[in-house]
């Protein structure tokens, strides 16, 4: 018997409006081929200044010519990967993603006597390169360069380590054409009777269907396409971390967790503390899930019941246009020309609105200097939260936007370790925006459910996966074998731990490890939950605050990597190396909680 199932469009079906306008960055492939080759051609530049890094005018010279070739590769590579993830089943975006990582690697090669070389120089010699003015331009990066020095080896050996560039991608390679392209996943009938067909998009949207038996199906038929998968994925991860493990090692960093924190210059302590501090709040999360059961009238609450609002008979539609004009109002307290920037660059095609067959799955800012800080989504305007994710990547791009403005090229590129708040800030506005609005008990109720689901998934779902990866981590740098049996115990142990002793676990979610991406970007996930923590204690200070706080949030907007990280947010007004936001936080979600279940 035939179904008639609701499908994804190609994208050539995709209507240009919908689409982002990569015009910024080139006003065509072939712009970018023409671009691509005069950028190959320059590798050869960087022979002249081998053995030479010695004189303060060479120097000099070779910072600027490398740093100019870099500029034009980022120009480069951002645009084809914006193109591959636009379709990542289109062969010519591939080729070209391909070619420019080649490209990249090769680079990376006849670079790699840079650092070593520099390195090598005396500190008497480095001391005066610094003093020189013609070096003033460079002198941040240079300190941070010599912080380097115990981690880094000999010119043969950093040339092998940039040889294996493109080794190095493989396992998130074969996750991502895995997990975008080449899975397929059923239909599902949702509660209006439609056939859906499964997607990574849809299982959101139908995670939050008030239909039980929807959500259930969902569920099930989402994670069998995993259960399918599950040998692939184990070994896809696992070559990810030992991956991690091999590089720690091999520039002498006291294992893979260090390694990742020591470009941002964090101390241990904030990954330790953040961990030990939502794991003191645990009963609050398990109260929740309580309150949750009860107010939802269930015998046993299961993960899928997690999604969809308690109240969910006051969902709301918000078609992308008056998505757009809700965030833009809520972010008011930024200031205008904030929001000009903003509201302008939407509606000149910053964004890739809408799913289609094929595209990258979940949603990204992708900044740069030159072009326009794009943005992919896969709204659904039925989803809520999708709302909340356009204000969270806008943040990433005016984040972007203002420090690509403020700052040189060789310092405008922030770490993530802050991106996470400039975005997180944003959805906390939306959120008090939103709640100064609400008409009736009933819809603050809806409105705290989502505050308080927002905290759950970044605070405490993003620890729990910080967890997850330190102990793999750990396991792979002890040489445990990491087996597909290895993961799913760590993430049911897990799981038992953050959901508590009453909630109900299907089997199925010990495969849940196997479908994050940021897993092939280690030690990424713990800045969202510090990032929302900075963000909650920022968002109070600049709408609490005056003209001095607002100017102290937009001038950390525009402090790109001007300073280390944490002294970028102490100048906003906030100290992330002591636990007081992190508790801060999780004591606001405790009086949500409590809110929440005297509303209903």
């Amino acid at each position: 018997m035939s179904k008639a199932v609701q499908q994804l469009p190609a994208r050539s079906k995709v209507k240009k409006a919908d689409t982002w306008d990569l015009g910024s960055l080139f006003a065509d492939d072939a712009a970018w081929e023409r671009a691509f080759g005069k950028w190959e051609k320059q590798i050869g530049g960087f022979a002249k200044f081998q053995g030479k890094l010695d004189d303060a005018k060479l120097l000099a010279a070779c910072l600027k010519f490398d740093l100019q070739f870099d500029r034009s590769g980022e120009r480069l590579g951002i645009y084809a990967f914006l193109k591959m993830a636009e379709d990542t089943t289109d062969e010519a975006g591939q080729t070209m993603q391909g070619r420019y990582v080649n490209v990249a690697s090769r680079a990376g090669e006849a670079a790699s006597y840079i650092r070593p070389e520099i390195l090598a120089l005396s500190a008497v010699k480095l001391k005066r390169l610094l003093a020189d003015r013609r070096l003033a331009p460079y002198r941040l990066m240079l300190e941070r360069l010599i912080r380097y020095k115990p981690h880094t080896l000999g010119k043969k050996e950093e040339k092998l380590l940039a040889m294996q560039t493109e080794m190095a991608r493989a396992s998130g390679e074969i996750f991502r054409q895995l997990n975008d392209a080449d899975m397929k996943f059923p239909a599902v009938k949702d509660e209006k009777g439609q056939w859906i067909e499964l997607s990574h998009a849809a299982f959101s949207t139908l995670l939050h269907s008030p239909k039980r038996s929807v959500r259930r199906t969902a569920f099930a038929k989402y994670y069998q396409v995993y259960a399918d998968h599950q040998h692939t994925l184990a070994a896809s991860l696992g070559g990810s971390i030992q991956r991690d493990v091999y590089y720690a090692r091999a520039r002498n960093h006291a294992g893979s967790l260090r390694a990742s924190l020591f470009p941002d210059c964090v101390p241990p302590a904030v990954f330790d503390n953040l961990i030990e501090s939502v794991g003191n709040h645990l009963p609050a999360l398990h109260r929740y899930y309580d309150v949750r059961r009860r107010k939802m009238r269930l015998r046993e609450i299961h993960q899928y019941d997690t999604y969809v609002p308690i109240l969910s008979e006051l969902q709301t539609r918000y078609p992308w246009n008056q998505a757009v004009k809700l965030v833009i109002e809520a972010l008011a307290p930024l200031g205008n020309e904030y929001c000009a920037a903003l509201e302008k660059g939407l509606a000149s095609r910053w964004c890739d609105r809408y799913e289609n067959r094929g595209k990258q799955s979940g949603a990204f800012s992708c900044g740069s200097f030159d072009g326009d800080p794009y943005i992919l989504m896969n709204y659904q305007p039925d989803v809520l939260d999708h709302v909340f994710t356009l204000a969270h990547e806008a943040g990433h791009s005016m984040h972007s936007f203002y420090s690509a403005r403020k700052q040189p090229y060789q310092y405008y590129d922030y770490a993530i370790f802050v991106a996470e708040v400039a975005s997180t800030l944003n959805e906390q506005l939306l959120s008090r925006h939103m709640l100064e609005q609400a008409g009736d008990d009933r819809q603050r109720a809806f409105l705290v459910n989502r505050q308080i689901d927002a905290m759950r998934g970044t605070i405490f779902r993003q620890t729990m996966f910080a967890e997850f990866e330190k102990i793999t981590h750990a396991a792979a740098e002890a040489g445990e074998p990491l087996t597909l049996q290895r993961f799913t115990q760590i993430h049911h142990d897990l799981l038992v731990r953050y959901f508590g002793p009453d909630f109900t676990l299907d089997e199925q979610l010990d495969l849940e490890c196997f479908r994050i991406p940021h897993f092939y970007r280690a030690f990424y996930v713990y800045k969202y939950a510090t990032g929302m923590s900075a963000a909650i204690a920022l968002a109070g200070r600049v709408t609490g605050g005056g003209n001095r706080e607002l100017d102290d949030y937009l001038n950390f907007l525009g402090g790109g990597c001007s300073k280390d990280p944490l002294d970028l947010l102490r100048d906003a007004g906030v100290d992330m190396e002591q636990p007081a936001a992190v508790d801060t936080a999780l004591e606001t979600f405790a009086q949500l909680v409590n809110e929440l279940d005297e509303l209903l």
